[in-house]
């Protein structure tokens, strides 16, 4: 199914990113500082102002109750904050006393000691703000002061989230490779909590990177009108110490907190700090993919039913695997998780195979979702979204799985990056929805998701295979292609569409893999008879 939306955008919002964004920049070709320098910095001053503004809206609300109140006012009581789940500014720390400074002062001085004054007050926060301000000269600082100043303080909490994530995105553009580890765009992340439904729960993200799943998450409780900050318990493990700290801010950017382990030596692979095993509701996840040279030796007491790696170890120098059993371990019985993973992992042979029949009899996998290429900042390549539903063994779908195409489901952005619009996340959702014969959610795309699909399904909107676009396959038909989950081997191609050249590509390729493992598996077997023979004519 082709389905490429126009190319609008919200233009107050877009206008105010790109000229913070375009200012930012300005500073650092000014600063000469790396990304990684100036990132941290100007994240830190978009959380400050975020943070003043969500802690100036309670200061009033204490102020007004504390003048009808026998027990008198709680405005400097950062415990009054705290229970809110607001940030406790002291005078020193705030947004507005930084921006009134007079370039004389030492604004870098002053800025790196208000972010410990707000680590003093706020411990979920200790070590995780950003204190180089020193790097800036005072004129740059003011400058950049001012600029962060035009975000409004009208503005809503989802337009600041908005803003936040925009920066992250381009720092993650202007770093390449390594800032794509630790970003996962927005559209990609809200379709994984649309459907996984993280209503309620302890949700975990092995390899967190900047916390988007968990923001994500959060958005998506908040959306069905109740608080994230009581419904969801957050759990991450992330490798990078300064990854994580970025972590922690976005969750406090947001008015979250989690248990987030990062830095030092912890790894999700041979680590598992948070007891994960059967403990979790959900678990969201964009791990590196390919990942080579892990030290399986370390993992063989981990293997086995009831452990971290229930269905073996690959014998293929290759991490996807590992990152798979793990996201399906940590789920307790009515567990979901959605992750990212990459295209190879659906078709892999050998082991992998082996591992993945597994988990398909297992009953624990229920939706695959092709996703097409520059969906992603860093990368260009497409990847495939799978999901997990441990309760699904118990239902009336055991016995199948569900494939999604959603490679022609996009909006170009630009040139090189697409995205999906939220009718096109909403219609991709409800589509799984009515697959496991839930009620529709038009909570996100509305009308247009709506009409979208009873255009697709009809007017009393069942589910139906569609070539094409979906295709609910048995795993008797999944054992005849070879336990492969890529939902181009199921869909098909939709009557009167022609195969375009990037899925002729893509199928090309696939075939090109499968021959070179028939041939390294020939050669092997080419090996063996020849000792074979070579032991019987030595006897």
């Amino acid at each position: 199914m082709h389905w490429i939306a126009a190319s609008e955008k919200d233009t107050n919002t877009a206008t105010l990113e790109k000229r913070l964004w375009d200012a930012a920049d300005q500073f650092r070709a000014n600063s000469g500082l790396k990304a990684q320098e100036y990132s941290g910095p100007i994240l830190g001053l978009i959380f400050l102002r975020f943070a003043e503004v969500r802690f100036a809206i309670l200061r009033s609300k204490l102020d007004a109750a504390g003048a009808s109140s026998r027990r008198g006012s709680r405005v400097d009581e950062p415990a009054a904050y705290h229970a809110e789940g607001v940030l406790y500014l002291e005078p020193e720390a705030r947004f507005d006393y930084l921006l009134t400074l007079p370039e004389a002062a030492d604004i870098g001085a002053k800025v790196n000691a208000a972010m410990r004054g707000i680590e003093k007050h706020n411990p979920q926060l200790a070590g995780v703000l950003p204190k180089t301000y020193n790097l800036f000269t005072s004129t740059l600082l003011k400058e950049l002061l001012k600029k962060v100043s035009e975000i409004p303080a009208t503005v809503d909490y989802d337009a600041f989230g908005r803003i936040y994530e925009y920066f992250l995105g381009e720092f993650a553009r202007t770093e390449g490779q390594k800032g794509g580890e630790f970003y996962t765009p927005s559209c990609i992340v809200r379709l994984l909590t649309e459907i996984i439904e993280p209503f309620h729960g302890r949700i975990l993200d092995p390899a967190c990177g900047s916390g988007g799943m968990f923001v994500q998450s959060a958005r998506f409780v908040a959306e069905h009108q109740k608080n994230p900050a009581a419904e969801l318990a957050i759990f991450g493990v992330e490798k990078t110490d300064e990854t994580g700290r970025l972590c922690r801010l976005n969750l406090a950017v947001h008015g979250l907190e989690g248990d987030i382990k990062h830095g030092g030596n912890v790894n999700s692979y041979y680590d598992d700090p948070h007891t994960a095993t059967g403990q979790f509701d959900f678990v969201l996840a964009n791990p590196p993919f390919n990942v080579n040279a892990v030290d399986k030796e370390r993992l063989k007491d981990m293997v086995g039913a009831g452990r971290r790696f229930p269905f073996g170890l690959p014998r293929t120098d290759n991490g996807n695997y590992l990152w798979i059993q793990l996201f399906y371990s940590a789920l307790n019985a009515q567990g979901r998780a959605g992750f990212v993973m990459a295209n190879s992992a659906s078709d892999a042979r050998s082991s992998e195979q082996e591992l993945r029949q597994q988990l398909i009899e297992a009953r624990a996998v229920d939706v695959m979702v092709a996703v097409g290429p520059n969906m992603f900042y860093t990368v260009t390549l497409p990847c495939t979204l799978w999901f997990f539903d441990k309760a699904k063994a118990k239902s009336t779908r055991a016995d199948s799985v569900l494939f999604i195409d959603a490679r022609h489901i996009y909006r170009q952005v630009d040139r090189a990056h697409r995205e999906w619009i939220p009718a096109q996340i909403g219609f991709i959702a409800n589509l799984v929805r009515l697959y496991r014969g839930e009620a529709l959610d038009l909570t996100v795309g509305g009308e247009e998701t709506l009409s979208k699909l009873k255009q697709v399904f009809g007017e009393t909107t069942a589910y139906a295979d569609v070539p094409g676009l979906c295709k609910a396959a048995t795993l008797t038909e999944i054992e005849a292609q070879g336990w492969s989950l890529n939902p181009g081997r199921y869909v098909g191609v939709a009557p009167g569409e022609d195969i375009s050249d990037e899925d002729f590509k893509e199928q090309l390729e696939a075939l090109n893999e499968e021959l070179e493992v028939l041939n390294a598996q020939a050669r092997e077997l080419e090996q063996t008879i020849a000792e074979n023979v070579e032991r019987i004519l030595s006897i």
